[in-house]
């Protein structure tokens, strides 16, 4: 991991009818790199309030760290039968399945425009 001090940031691009993508984005500063690994809390309110500080009812969440790794990372550093074991963990196919299925939707579509 990198010495620097930037700290990514999690961006949504809006579109002009004030959605937002459901993908997000990080800009990447020159001389920086994409971090392979993102750590991230998930925050939950649990329910439960406890005073503040003039007495008001504030909600107590609960936080979680996360770690998210680069699967480009991964795949370049694991031997295929471990990467597939981490990609079915995830919920995804094996890479040679997805593979399949991504040819045989881009053979759809250029035969689509073809017609």
């Amino acid at each position: 991991m990198s010495e620097s001090n930037w700290i990514p940031e999690i961006l949504y691009e809006e579109n002009a009818d004030g959605s937002t993508s459901s993908i997000p984005f990080v800009i990447v500063p020159e001389g920086e790199e994409m971090p392979c690994l993102l750590y991230m809390f998930e925050s939950r309110e649990t329910g439960d309030y406890e005073p503040g500080l003039e007495g008001e009812d504030v909600p107590v969440s609960q936080w979680d760290l996360h770690q998210y790794a680069d699967m480009v990372v991964l795949k370049q550093n694991l031997d295929g039968y471990t990467f597939d074991l981490v990609r079915v963990a995830l919920g995804l196919e094996p890479l040679s399945t997805a593979v399949q299925k991504g040819q045989a939707i881009s053979s759809r579509i250029r035969q689509n425009l073809d017609d």
